[in-house]
């Protein structure tokens, strides 16, 4: 009687990545790691859990992350939560290894994982994976320049267009209090129109209400009246302006967003997101900013900084990038009986160190089932051996696209292979 053992699922909001799609994030990750290289970003890579105290100071105890969304484990008297973002991690690292000390200024990228408990739904899932960088050690308004000009760079590589560029300033921290004051005033004749949540937001951090997805809060803002000369203070104003001013001078195009607040609030000055129309109401490819007191606030020093971090699930979605062939298997070697395959597997091992992709059969597939395979490998070459090529010391070369077949000796096989590939 077959025994009847449980079938395991993955976990709402997760997704394995098979092999198929794999190539395709490897080409993404590649692409966007030269990009990083060629503007002189370095990587780091931090640990998937935090002391959750991080999260809350760093993000903010009112923002929907630290309220509802983080994956938080205890151990004893020890709380801590799986990362659902990457730039506290990164400046956490950034103080405690002292790398201030070492560099005033220094460029970090990352890859990896995020967590969120999120109701998932399309391009929003609860482990997603961020391509980040962060620049820390500089309040120069040509670096926020620079991060856009690289998130650019690393969407034209990937083949896409069609996005936009929404760029707001929040100032200081007294510009982002002058903003809230206004914001305090302009929608207290507006909280029967308000959700719950937000009628809580207006006094407990109003900014909140501007990245509500409430359809009436929506509506609410949208006939808000906002510009960031009504509260940026002068050296604020001059800052944003030569952002805008550099972006103009690389041709870069963006649209002034007013509303914009981003959802996390050690944001200040230069903030920016980047929609695409293709990805539907969760239209945001990645988005960033300035923190230029997070530093301070975790225990380092006075040093700007700025990020941003482009969720790759979404990339996918809307990438025109292919998976490169250097993945691909270039050479199957067919074998016919038992001495065949010993002095095959000799052979495949050859290949390998040749850096010639190569593989065999394992399952002692017929003739027909080992060329069936290689058909669905779509390698170039096969090599067949058998009892008449062991004889002769040779085998023979097929050209999988041409059909043309061609006897080469064993001990020039690999020479021989490599001049055709």
């Amino acid at each position: 009687m077959a025994e009847n053992f449980k079938k395991f699922k993955i976990p709402s909001g997760m997704k394995d990545i098979l092999p198929a799609d794999a190539y395709l994030w490897q080409e993404i990750e590649d692409k966007a790691r030269a990009a990083f290289n060629l503007y002189g970003y370095k990587p780091l890579r931090t640990p998937l859990l935090e002391e959750e105290g991080l999260f809350n100071r760093s993000l903010g105890n009112e923002t929907e992350i630290v309220k509802k969304q983080m994956f938080v484990i205890r151990h004893g008297e020890d709380t801590y939560a799986l990362r659902p973002e990457a730039t506290a991690g990164v400046v956490r690292a950034y103080i405690e290894n002292n790398l201030d000390k070492t560099d005033s200024f220094v460029k970090l990228y990352y890859f990896g994982p995020m967590f969120r408990a999120e109701r998932p739904q399309k391009g929003r899932l609860r482990q997603f994976h961020h391509i980040g960088a962060e620049a820390l050690g500089s309040n120069s308004p040509y670096l926020d320049s620079e991060i856009i000009s690289l998130i650019k760079h690393i969407l034209d590589a990937l083949g896409i267009s069609g996005y936009e560029l929404k760029l707001n300033s929040l100032g200081c921290p007294e510009d982002k209090q002058k903003l809230s004051r206004i914001l305090q005033d302009r929608l207290k004749d507006e909280t029967e129109k308000l959700c719950p949540d937000c009628n809580e937001r207006l006094n407990r951090n109003v900014f909140r209400v501007l990245d509500c997805k409430n359809e009436n809060c929506k509506q609410v803002v949208s006939r808000l009246s906002l510009a960031p000369e009504n509260y940026l203070c002068p050296e604020c104003s001059e800052h944003f302006s030569a952002v805008k001013k550099n972006l103009d001078k690389l041709n870069i195009n963006y649209t002034l967003s007013p509303h914009l607040v981003r959802g996390l609030d050690y944001y200040n000055r230069t903030i920016f997101e980047i929609s695409h129309k293709d990805l539907g109401a969760q239209d945001a490819l990645g988005a960033g900013g300035r923190y230029d007191n997070l530093i301070f606030e975790l225990g380092g020093p006075k040093s700007g900084a700025v990020g941003f971090a482009l969720g790759i699930e979404r990339l996918l979605l809307v990438a025109g990038c292919r998976p490169a062939a250097a993945g691909q298997t270039k050479v199957f070697v067919v074998t016919l009986g038992e001495e065949a395959k010993k002095e095959g597997f000799q052979v495949l091992d050859k290949l390998r160190e040749a850096d010639i992709a190569s593989d065999m059969d394992y399952e002692n597939k017929s003739l027909k089932g080992q060329m069936r395979k290689a058909n669905d490998l779509k390698v170039k070459f096969t090599i067949l051996i058998g009892d008449e090529e062991l004889k002769k010391q040779s085998l023979l070369l097929k050209d999988m696209a041409s059909g043309a077949q061609e006897e080469i000796s064993l001990d020039r096989s690999v020479e021989e292979i490599k001049k055709r590939l």
